[in-house]
């Protein structure tokens, strides 16, 4: 399993991600989710024909991530149904379902990764030792590829929504 040093930090400590890097113009890493109702997902059906932005944070239970998702959730408002915004989190499904109830979050749709983190190994996001995935956002366009990648230096930083959401915008 590829290590990585020096991408990002947790409050100024420097972090080791697991996991393969993926980069703009690979295929996106297809993988099971485990959906809000405890059901395995793949991501590609939760994205196929539309362009997909995928958030994935340490935990919905923190302020900066509770912003994001917020974010993210009012913008996939603006941003019609020819994308699809997903927030991919180590927190178990029931956590998630929770949380989004309480946020009234319906724009984003949450998935768990808690069962093998395939998804922070497949995108190189797992933080070592820690059992949770780094800061980072995503952008596939209709066909399965990736078009945008960030990494959040400092986990506890929010990332670049206009960048992200251009990015997205471009692929329509």
């Amino acid at each position: 399993m590829a290590e990585r040093t020096g991408l990002v930090t947790m409050k100024g400590n420097p972090l080791t991600l697991t996991g393969n890097e993926v980069k703009v113009g690979q295929k996106a890493p297809d993988v099971d989710l485990v959906a809000n109702d405890l059901s395995t997902v793949k991501l590609s059906s939760l994205s196929k024909g539309k362009v997909c932005i995928i958030a994935c944070v340490p935990s919905l239970d923190t302020p900066v991530c509770d912003v994001e998702t917020r974010r993210f959730n009012v913008e996939a408002g603006n941003l019609g149904s020819s994308v699809a915004v997903l927030t991919v989190s180590m927190d178990l499904p029931f956590a998630q379902a929770r949380w989004c109830g309480a946020a009234g979050v319906k724009n984003v749709q949450t998935l768990s990764d808690h069962r093998d983190a395939a998804f922070g190994k497949a995108y190189g996001v797992e933080i070592q030792g820690l059992r949770l995935l780094a800061r980072a956002v995503f952008v596939v366009d209709k066909k399965g590829v990736v078009q945008y990648v960030e990494i959040v230096k400092e986990v506890t930083s929010e990332p670049n929504y206009a960048a992200a959401l251009e990015a997205a915008k471009k692929l329509l």
